[in-house]
């Protein structure tokens, strides 16, 4: 594996925002660009058309990554930006060029006035099968948006970034997950806001009881057990301050909330590596399509 951050560009303008936000990151990590544009051959028919020939259209398409690479350089001075045009599906190409860098940044379409976010097939594809952590953009995202803003209240990318949240299952424990997002903060100088969401036993939704003291003593179980599983990560990252937050209800909904004061949200995915089918859990995939900031997911055994 080569230690690069790879983005996925199509020229459209989510790909240009994860474009921006990997620059961003390669510079945080120290690490090479590399832009990936994959274009798909033109069909035979069309290809024979006076106006759009194969040759016309790759040639088109190339502009694509050359011409972002060159403004890239420009507002990201000291980065190392190389392009790679290559033809074929994009899903099955970005799946595997996803396996040779560090991690993999994907563009996501905004819902005006819905509140949501669409994660196109393609993306879904390479979240679904990708072994490296993959991060999506939201279309419109900028550098201020990750900033807590200025005394008087104007967002500004000069202030300090916003806590990075960790959506985290504590039945589902994996060390790359805790250790992704511990990096993280630790890379932006931040926080680590840590939102474990957890839910009442069967009896207390469709039972009669109104134990509170039965309630308090699920909570304390959940909270010391979130505690227990952060201990060792405290201790190799004693610079990031974290707060731990253990409520009952939702997941996806406590994470989706958190995202609105997060610079990123990292969530894990378990590798399921039959072939068939979109292996991304009903949280994840909740937060990829509704949180306001950035989305790392990071693939686990």
């Amino acid at each position: 594996m080569t230690r690069m951050i790879t983005v996925g560009l199509d020229g459209s303008p989510e790909s240009r925002a994860a474009a921006e936000w990997a620059a961003r990151e390669a510079k945080l990590r120290g690490l090479p660009l590399k832009l990936v544009h994959v274009w798909e051959p033109v069909p035979e028919p069309m290809a024979q058309a006076p106006l759009l020939g194969a040759e016309t259209h790759q040639h088109w398409t190339e502009r694509v990554p050359r011409e972002s690479a060159k403004g890239l350089r420009l507002r990201h001075p000291g980065i190392e930006v190389t392009t790679e045009h290559v033809a074929g599906r994009p899903s099955e190409v970005l799946r595997e060029v996803a396996k040779d860098g560090e991690l993999i940044v994907l563009g996501s379409r905004g819902l005006s006035g819905v509140g949501g976010f669409v994660v196109g097939s393609v993306g879904l594809a390479v979240v679904a099968h990708a072994e490296r952590p993959v991060i999506l953009v939201r279309s419109g995202e900028q550098a201020a948006d990750e900033h807590e803003t200025d005394p008087a209240g104007i967002p500004s990318a000069a202030t300090r970034y916003r806590p990075v949240v960790l959506g985290l299952d504590i039945d589902s424990l994996d060390a790359s997950v805790i250790d992704f997002a511990f990096e993280a903060a630790a890379l932006r100088d931040t926080g680590l806001r840590v939102v474990h969401g957890w839910n009442l036993p069967p009896y207390f939704v469709y039972g009669a009881t109104a134990d509170l003291a039965r309630y308090d003593q699920v909570a304390r179980w959940h909270a010391a057990a979130l505690a227990e599983a952060l201990g060792l990560w405290r201790q190799k990252y004693p610079a990031v301050e974290v707060v731990e937050e253990s409520r009952s209800g939702s997941p996806a909904g406590h994470l989706i909330d958190a995202s609105h004061e997060a610079s990123l949200v990292v969530v894990g995915r378990r590798i399921r590596r039959n072939p068939f089918g979109v292996h991304i859990g009903p949280v994840t995939h909740a937060v990829l399509h509704h949180a306001t900031a950035p989305v790392a997911v990071v693939a686990h055994d």
